[in-house]
């Protein structure tokens, strides 16, 4: 559990970061935030998700911090750390909630204050809906969080990073490179988001919500998308995504040759392979009771 004695910081008061404070502030942590939007802080303040905060970089609030999450866009992070890490507090540990982690990490390392350190992490969690006012700790539980460490991060920044995620109740805390991140990220999540888009947009049939089933439904979940922060997404890890999708491409064009010959056999050892791995992943899943 981490230190209750630590005072937390959310910049930025959205999905995430509501979610954050809200999970936070449960577990009786302070919580403060800084945010661009006078609503979303006026609704945080309003239903008790934070002790206080500013719609502006507030030097004071930004000083009383021990550890800063930053709850934002990849570009919105690097101007942040720049424009304000002068009002960060000596030992303050920063981290970070991106889906994307070799375009910012190294640059925000590098930028850095020596005696400020930042530890990137991303929360695998999220809803295809947005902003504050749909902010939900419950989220995390069953969730994966991973925590991406680089040479210039201490075992101490580590740890507390990933005792914020076992405090969140996050079911499983795992380390990865910044680069095997987003290879992997490449595939489990925006390339999910991709077919999902692609699904959404290939067929303009005016009937089509007469006609589908859950399968439709259930795949095309996260086709309602933020388009402002995916597409930033896709192209900061667009080397990765690119290979991703040729990846998928392929299979799909193995699978539509076989259609094409009328290889049942092939179709059925295609389909009996998807189904043990499918099952696999169940197998390794947390349960979100478990985690309570």
């Amino acid at each position: 559990m981490l230190d209750k004695n630590l005072h937390v910081l959310i910049v930025g008061m959205g999905l995430l970061g509501g979610s954050y404070a809200r999970g936070l502030k449960e577990r009786g942590y302070r919580v403060e935030t800084v945010t661009r939007s006078q609503k979303s802080l006026d609704y945080a303040l309003k239903n008790g998700m934070v002790d206080g905060g500013a719609a502006w970089p507030d030097p004071r609030i930004i000083g009383r911090a021990d550890v800063i999450v930053l709850a934002v866009y990849p570009h919105v992070l690097l101007e942040w750390l720049r424009d304000n890490q002068q009002y960060c507090k000596p030992g303050a540990v920063i981290t970070d909630v991106t889906g994307v982690k070799t375009c910012v990490v190294y640059e925000a390392q590098a930028m850095l204050r020596d005696d400020v350190e930042y530890i990137p992490a991303h929360p695998m969690a999220g809803r295809e809906v947005l902003g504050v006012e749909n902010s939900d700790p419950h989220i995390f539980r069953g969730a994966n969080y991973i925590v991406t460490p680089t040479e210039k991060n201490t075992p101490a920044a580590i740890e507390l990073c990933e005792e914020l995620g076992r405090t969140l109740g996050f079911a499983r805390i795992s380390r990865l490179s910044p680069e095997k991140h987003d290879e992997m990220i490449g595939f489990v999540s925006q390339l999910t988001h991709c077919i999902a888009v692609a699904l959404m947009t290939c067929n303009d049939d005016p009937g089509l919500a007469r006609y589908t089933g859950d399968s439709f439904r259930d795949l095309t979940r996260i086709a309602r998308i933020n388009d402002e922060m995916w597409s930033e997404l896709f192209l900061d890890n667009r080397e990765a995504l690119l290979r991703e999708i040729d990846g998928f491409s392929a299979e799909l064009m193995r699978l539509r040759a076989m259609l094409d010959e009328g290889d049942r056999e092939g179709l059925r050892a295609m389909m009996r392979r998807s189904t043990a791995r499918r099952e696999a992943l169940n197998k390794d899943r947390v349960n979100p009771e478990e985690t309570r």
